[in-house]
């Protein structure tokens, strides 16, 4: 019992390093923000205040601080539209095996394991050679799309892998078409896992730095504007950027566990009424 306890505390101890090295850079920059006006960029901190956070809100003379903001929100919302939709297209193409299935799944997948800053400049060098103009909305758009469609399909391949193929044979023997047996009993029933992938598709691109160095053109996203900023800017105010960012990705992440709640709080009472009407 006693060496059980030894290697519990041990593992606890370990356990919160760990924890306390992936989150101790974010909780430094949460405190860092509330300086007070003289405040620096390092410890022991001058004050107490939300000076920086008023100042964020007034015009900067270095950065466009919100036009960036707006950019990778965007992006982001485009990337998560069409990361749901080809995953979930592709996993169903791949319920079934058909000639070369296995060399298009790995030609997918690829782009994981190519570095990042080399997908960005193909894809800047195919945009100039083709004649099209290198910007965040169509270049960026394209090189974050080489990042969140292998996550998307390989979480949607898990999902149909396991899917019930039962429930669309009794959809169909009531008469569904295969339209209606998608869009009224697949869809419902993997809608929790479609809410992760698309939390993927857009928490992915919103912090993607590397993909869109050499593709976003004349206008930088926020990513970028933020490591432009560490080099101009000495003050907190870059602190209460990273603050405000990070508090904007957690009530992202807490609007979609929301919706898996309410999703299936909803196919619970669906099939308690099924219950009951039998």
């Amino acid at each position: 019992m006693e060496k059980r306890s030894r290697s519990f505390y041990i593992l606890a101890v370990f356990f919160a390093l760990f924890v306390l090295f992936l989150y101790g850079p974010v909780l430094t920059i949460g405190v860092l923000s509330f300086q007070g006006p003289q405040g620096g960029l390092t410890f022991p901190m001058n004050g107490v205040s939300l000076h920086w956070f008023r100042d964020l809100f007034q015009e900067q003379a270095v950065g466009d601080i919100w036009g960036s903001f707006r950019r990778s929100f965007a992006l982001g919302m485009m990337v998560m539209v069409t990361t749901v939709v080809v995953s979930v297209l592709g996993g169903l193409a791949f319920r079934k095996r058909f000639k070369g299935s296995g060399l298009l799944f790995y030609m997918a997948i690829a782009s994981l394991v190519i570095p990042s800053i080399l997908v960005s400049l193909g894809v800047g060098l195919i945009f100039n050679q083709l004649g099209l103009p290198v910007h965040w909305a169509s270049s960026g758009y394209g090189s974050q799309l080489t990042w969140t469609l292998p996550f998307g399909l390989l979480i949607m391949f898990a999902v149909f892998n396991r899917f019930d193929k039962s429930y669309e044979e009794a959809a169909r023997d009531l008469g569904a078409t295969s339209w209606q047996t998608i869009a009224h009993v697949v869809l419902p029933i993997i809608a929790p896992s479609l809410l992760g992938v698309a939390l993927f598709g857009f928490t992915l691109s919103y912090d993607e730095f590397a993909r869109t160095l050499l593709t976003s053109g004349s206008y930088n996203t926020l990513p970028l504007e933020i490591f432009g900023m560490t080099t101009n800017v000495t003050t907190p105010v870059i602190f209460a950027l990273g603050t405000l960012t990070t508090f904007f990705s957690l009530c992202v992440i807490g609007l979609f566990f929301l919706a898996v709640w309410v999703s299936s709080r909803r196919k619970d009472k669906s099939s308690d009424a099924g219950k009951g009407m039998v």
